[in-house]
């Protein structure tokens, strides 16, 4: 769909004219703003807005004396007189009212920002600091009740605030004791975070749909991240359909953002949810498109390598899998700087963590698929070092995972007395509560292989446990 006159379609044209009257490639000028060649392209077609940070920016350095920072202007106004959103993003991911209700207290509201994940809308990797804990629940319950209008630092920054406030109460839940479930074994239905963030998603998704061009993508940021937030929670409870429409509204409210990031963690979880619906070809399809979502980015292409081994090995295809872990670990050794100050999860160790943890569950896969006890060392030595990277402490369903996936890397590497050795403190600490879904997949693989593998009854009293866990 072609731009009207003065919209950024004409803001790119001017873009392009004062680059070349300038001197730079397209690359050139991306590296000085610290953009890929491919976003200067976007934004030279029209096809990408720019802030008004970055007009004045482009401006000083081209030399274009205003010039860009007034088309900028003339684009905002542009969309916001003619520029209608399409349908799609402006419905809620799920069609059911979201609960009422702030997060669980104040002491779970962080100091600042970046915090878990999450960046600022308005301040990004920079950083900021935030209100109190008791004034963002106040400035998250007057945003709620429609008492506060526009787009003011102090709401955005509240609620950035509450959705990390709902993800740390919601950890230890879905970490140590995992989801709540009916008498028949099943997850309960949503409660608590879920239902309250998603309410809030809802006013955010409405003052979205209500929102001109400057406003846009700061409310297209926060759906993102709280309808990412909200499958994510949907996913640690084993809701993987639901999950999958909240992931899929994160994708495009993150893309009008122009949010790579959580476009990226969005993949990722859907190519998780794939696996574990069984659908090796779909997951390696949106591995495949995460680094289309930020290309040339030594990150992105971590993580799609990544994704596209565990595809693989569900796949049995084990020369791929060895293939695609080692283009994931040679990205990771290209990273540099500008890259990792992108984002806190991007640094090298966490991403190291990542690509670690990911490396042995698909080493393992294979080493269950070929019965190559060489697969299984290798797994156990990227599972041990994804467990040294992860602090004490932190995020303890991780932890649980790994330790899980540790021990089942032990059992195929031919010593099941090393593996019920390790899961003895996974056991003491799940007993009696389940375990998250993702953490519950794992187990149910390692407890069939110990049957089958082991003797004795210190072995089998540890199959009935796994086995009163799922």
């Amino acid at each position: 769909m072609g731009h009207p006159a003065g919209g950024w379609e004409s803001f790119g044209a001017c873009l392009r004219s004062w680059r070349r009257r300038a001197g730079y490639t397209q690359a050139q000028l991306g590296a000085a703003i610290g953009y890929d060649h491919t976003a200067v392209s976007r934004l030279e077609h029209g096809a990408r807005r720019a802030t008004p940070r970055l007009a004045l920016r482009l401006d000083e350095l081209l030399g274009a004396g205003g010039e860009l920072a007034d088309a900028c202007g003339a684009a905002e106004r542009v969309g916001r007189e003619g520029s209608a959103l399409a349908e799609p993003l402006t419905r809620m991911p799920l069609p059911v009212a979201g609960g009422e209700g702030g997060p669980a207290g104040a002491g779970f509201v962080p100091r600042e920002l970046p915090e878990y994940g999450l960046l600022c809308p308005l301040h990004g990797a920079e950083g900021c600091e935030l209100p109190s804990g008791e004034d963002v629940l106040a400035l998250h319950a007057e945003f709620c009740a429609g008492t506060r209008a526009g787009v003011d630092a102090d709401t955005v920054h509240a609620l950035a605030g509450a959705l990390v406030a709902w993800l740390r109460a919601a950890e230890p839940a879905t970490g140590r004791g995992g989801p709540p479930r009916d008498a028949d074994g099943h997850p309960a239905p949503a409660t608590g975070p879920e239902r309250s963030l998603e309410g809030t998603l809802r006013v955010v998704v409405d003052r979205l749909a209500a929102s001109g061009a400057r406003e846009r993508g700061v409310w297209a940021h926060l759906a993102a991240e709280y309808a990412h937030a909200a499958g994510t929670l949907r996913m640690q409870r084993g809701r993987g359909a639901t999950a999958m429409v909240c992931f899929d509204r994160a994708l495009g409210w993150a893309e009008l953002a122009g949010d790579a990031l959580t476009q990226v963690a969005a993949l990722s979880d859907m190519a998780v949810l794939s696996l574990l619906d069984g659908d090796p070809p779909a997951a390696a399809g949106f591995a495949r498109e995460i680094s289309r979502a930020a290309p040339g980015r030594h990150w992105s292409g971590a993580l799609s390598q990544l994704g596209l081994a565990r595809a693989e090995a569900a796949a049995g295809d084990v020369r791929a899998v060895v293939r695609h872990v080692g283009r994931a670990r040679l990205h990771l050794d290209h990273l540099d700087g500008s890259e990792e100050s992108a984002a806190p999860w991007l640094a090298a160790e966490s991403l190291r963590l990542r690509v670690e943890s990911g490396a042995a569950a698909a080493l393992r896969d294979v080493a269950v698929l070929s019965g190559d006890v060489r697969f299984a060392r290798r797994a156990l030595g990227a599972a041990q070092t994804a467990l040294e990277l992860l602090g004490d402490g932190q995020l303890p369903s991780a932890r649980m995972m790994l330790a899980v996936r540790a021990a089942d890397c032990r059992l195929c590497a031919g010593d099941p007395a090393a593996a019920v050795e390790v899961l003895a403190p996974v056991l003491a600490e799940a007993a009696g509560s389940g375990l998250p879904a993702l953490v519950r997949h794992e187990v149910r693989g390692l407890r069939d292989r110990l049957a089958e593998r082991a003797a004795g009854p210190e072995a089998a009293e540890t199959v009935r446990r796994l086995g009163a866990l799922l």
